[in-house]
């Protein structure tokens, strides 16, 4: 082999073997945790929500519940229990009513706020994942890219908004929250939340919650997936958690107002 060829060799080896950098993940959303707070580790959580200061959270698997939970104890205050024979899945509050989910029923619950008292029941035709409101509409997702809006009155279904990131679909959209105009959603199983522009459906940034999940992973080997957005509107504090998790973290997007922490 001449001196030339050999050369040639060496060089295209050096170059194929070069390490590629990493690619830098777009449009994500920078945030501060601010606080940890304790969660009972055996709540297979569903749903999250704060109401007037207050924390509610729904479960399901084989122990379904809705409950006002004290954040700084974690513990649950006032209860209901779900039949055995739902799943159930998320919940939110509007106009002092909790609207619930179930997952492969595809009937969902409505109940009276202050007493927990069931009202009335409804129908879907999907599955129930999440479930959030833009103060006229209920948002529910079903494991899809797509979201589905309900009318409040006769809860049924007015249009359907595709969710999509840079013309990719998004799927596997689960718990939702309705923050500053914005629809927040987890992605099951990933550690992302997408923050999804209600008009276009489009993902116009995104949390990665990643470290928080592996602080999760090191507190607990039986912690399951993220799942759980709640937000407080007045100090603009977002609470994480999700299945089987030790702790719920406070947090709040850099760019916003410091203001102090509020425990629902």
């Amino acid at each position: 082999m001449n001196r030339l060829l050999l050369f040639v060799l060496i060089i295209a080896f050096a170059c194929n073997g070069k390490k590629k950098e990493p690619e830098v993940e777009k449009n994500l959303i920078p945030f501060t945790l601010v606080k940890t707070f304790p969660h009972d580790d055996k709540a297979f959580t569903q749903g999250l929500t704060v109401n007037q200061g207050k924390l509610y959270e729904s479960t399901g698997q084989y122990n379904a519940w809705i409950a006002e939970v004290e954040i700084t104890t974690g513990v649950q205050e006032k209860k209901i229990l779900l039949d055995k024979k739902y799943f159930g899945e998320g919940i939110t509050i509007l106009n002092n009513k909790i609207y619930q989910l179930t997952w492969q029923s595809k009937i969902g619950f409505v109940y009276d706020l202050k007493t927990f008292q069931k009202l009335t029941e409804f129908q879907y035709e999907h599955e129930g994942w999440g479930i959030t409101h833009n103060g006229a509409n209920l948002i529910v997702s079903d494991g899809t890219e797509k979201l589905h809006l309900l009318d409040t009155v006769t809860l049924k279904e007015t249009s359907t908004l595709v969710v999509n990131e840079n013309g990719v679909k998004r799927d596997q959209l689960n718990e939702l929250e309705f923050i500053e105009g914005y629809i927040y959603a987890n992605q099951w199983q990933t550690n992302y939340i997408f923050k999804i522009d209600p008009a276009t459906g489009n993902v116009v940034g995104k949390m990665d919650v990643s470290s928080l999940a592996n602080r999760i992973a090191q507190m607990s080997p039986q912690a399951d997936v993220l799942n759980g957005i709640a937000y407080e509107q007045k100090s603009k504090t977002i609470l994480i958690t999700g299945k089987y998790w030790p702790a719920m973290f406070a947090l709040r997007f850099q760019n916003t107002i410091q203001a102090p922490v509020v425990a629902p």
